[in-house]
C-alpha cells in the first residue's frame, strides 16, 4: 500500500466506514461513501494535509449518503455514483474503476484503486450485504460476488461496515472465511440466505 493513501473512518450509529484515498505522493484525496458526520471527514481530510476532490458512493442507501449534502456545501466537487455499468476515473492522482455490483441495490458498485477495494454493501468480509430489500436480489448479488471472486487474492477488501473480524483483510483471506463469496453456485448461495 506504499503508493496510496488510504484512512478508514468509523461514522455514524451503524457501524459505517467512510474512506479518504489519494495517491501517496498527492494532495489530494476522494471520499467514499460520506454516510454521517461530515465535519469528522473534512477534519480528517484537513489534518491529512488532503484536498477533497471527487466525493465516490458505492449505492444509494442513506447511510452511505447521508453526510453528502452538507459535505458538498463545504466541498464543491464531483459526485460520483453508478452508471449501471463498469467505468474508468481518475482522481486525487489514482486510476478508479468502478465495478457494477448489483444485488444489494441495482446500483451497487465497488471501487478498485491500486489493489484496495471499497465495496460498500456487496462484500462485508464475514457476509455479504442483504438482498431482501427493495430493488435486491439473490441471483445479482450472487453474479457480482463470483465476479469479485476472480480478483487477484492479494487485493484488499475495504467494507461499508465494520461488521467483520477485523477493518479489512485481503480477498484470499476473505474467501477462506465468508461463505457467500465462496458459494460456487446460485443454490449454495440460496441456502445461506435462508
Amino acid at each position: 500500500m506504499a503508493d496510496i493513501f488510504l484512512r478508514q473512518l468509523a461514522v455514524g450509529p451503524m457501524q459505517n466506514f467512510s474512506y479518504l484515498v489519494g495517491a501517496a505522493a498527492g494532495q489530494e484525496c476522494v471520499v467514499v461513501d460520506p454516510g454521517w458526520d461530515a465535519e469528522k471527514i473534512l477534519a480528517s481530510a484537513r489534518s491529512e494535509g488532503r484536498r477533497i476532490a471527487a466525493i465516490l458512493l458505492t449505492h444509494g442507501h442513506f447511510d452511505h449518503l447521508g453526510a453528502l449534502k452538507e459535505l458538498s456545501r463545504a466541498v464543491p466537487v464531483p459526485v460520483i455514483s453508478s452508471q449501471g455499468k463498469d467505468q474508468d476515473a481518475a482522481f486525487a492522482g489514482l486510476e478508479l474503476r468502478f465495478l457494477h455490483t448489483p444485488g444489494h441495490t441495482p446500483d451497487s458498485q465497488c471501487i478498485l484503486a491500486a489493489g484496495q477495494l471499497f465495496t460498500g454493501d456487496t462484500l462485508f468480509l464475514d457476509c455479504c450485504g442483504r438482498t431482501d430489500l427493495p430493488g435486491s436480489s439473490p441471483a445479482q448479488m450472487h453474479q457480482s460476488l463470483r465476479r469479485l471472486a476472480e480478483l487477484p487474492a492479494p487485493t484488499m477488501i475495504w467494507p461499508g461496515h465494520d461488521y467483520g473480524p477485523k477493518p479489512s483483510a485481503t480477498l484470499g483471506e476473505v474467501l477462506q472465511f465468508n461463505p457467500y463469496l465462496a458459494a460456487a453456485t446460485l443454490q449454495d448461495f440460496l441456502k445461506l440466505e435462508g
